[in-house]
């Protein structure tokens, strides 16, 4: 059985401050040419947004933080930017997963990693391993990833594990094998550059997550701009199903537009 339940099947807590971000960083190669330079410089300065933000996260009390960095889409891209995307990824590795386990952060990697350099896999593991016991945060980072793969090989691992489940096999069967299974499911989900799609990212997980969209490039988007999703996710009625009605009666308040209506109301008939 999975640690955190799914949102299909049982209500799952909900605060404030969302406990599991989810983030496609989007407008990188845009930022670099909207100032003339090429589009791995806007790669790099991705890089930097990176530690901003997983440091506003920390501040703020999210728990989990996941980012698509590379999809198993990505490899599409010219040569010369695959290329350097994966020294990049190297460079973050062997430079940043010190200073994540010096302030307890738990690095993990989700996707196929059978593509990657041996170095870059003997790293992700070795960095896996430094950071198992920290719990300030938990970082991932979905590389060579995709929502069809993730549920795909999970039916496979589930499947090889108990072959006795073979038409027979319930949603928590099937989610205790998915790549995320070590954390619940995203609470608000982010993505920058202006586009309005999940591209294949998290299929299963995003099933009741809150979505918002900006037009924020992510070499841009910091701290504040954070706060500004975060502020639209306490904005959200989230009712997994239920009503208004079903949330107020369990003492859950009404959203704002709901409560400004009733004061309204209340107003023309005193």
């Amino acid at each position: 059985m999975t640690l955190f339940p799914s949102s299909t099947q049982e209500i799952p807590t909900v605060g404030d401050v969302p406990r599991h971000i989810a983030i496609i960083m989007d407008g990188n190669g845009r930022w670099a040419k909207k100032r003339f330079m090429p589009r791995v410089a806007g790669h790099k300065r991705g890089v930097e947004t990176v530690r901003e933000i997983i440091k506003a996260c920390v501040q703020r009390g999210v728990s989990y933080l996941t980012l698509f960095a590379f999809s198993s889409e990505n490899w599409r891209r010219p040569q010369e930017e695959v290329s350097f995307l994966m020294q990049l990824f190297l460079r973050a590795l062997e430079d940043e997963v010190v200073k994540l386990h010096e302030n307890r952060i738990r690095f993990r990697v989700i996707g196929d990693l059978s593509r990657f350099d041996p170095q870059i896999v003997a790293l992700i593991k070795r960095s896996e391993a430094l950071t198992a016991g920290n719990s300030a945060l938990t970082l991932t980072i979905a590389a060579n990833y995709g929502g069809r793969w993730d549920i795909l090989q999970a039916m496979e691992r589930m499947l090889a594990a108990n072959p006795d489940k073979r038409g027979s096999f319930t949603e928590a069967d099937l989610a205790h094998h998915l790549a995320l299974n070590y954390g619940p499911e995203p609470d608000l989900f982010i993505r920058t550059g202006g586009e309005q799609r999940i591209s294949n990212f998290l299929l299963w997980q995003l099933a009741y997550s809150e979505f918002y969209f900006t037009d924020t490039l992510w070499p841009e988007f910091d701290a504040a701009a954070l706060d500004q999703a975060i502020a639209s996710y306490q904005q959200r009625e989230r009712r997994f199903g239920r009503t208004s009605e079903q949330l107020q009666a369990d003492g859950m308040p009404a959203r704002p537009e709901d409560q400004a209506r009733s004061s309204s109301a209340a107003s023309e008939n005193a």
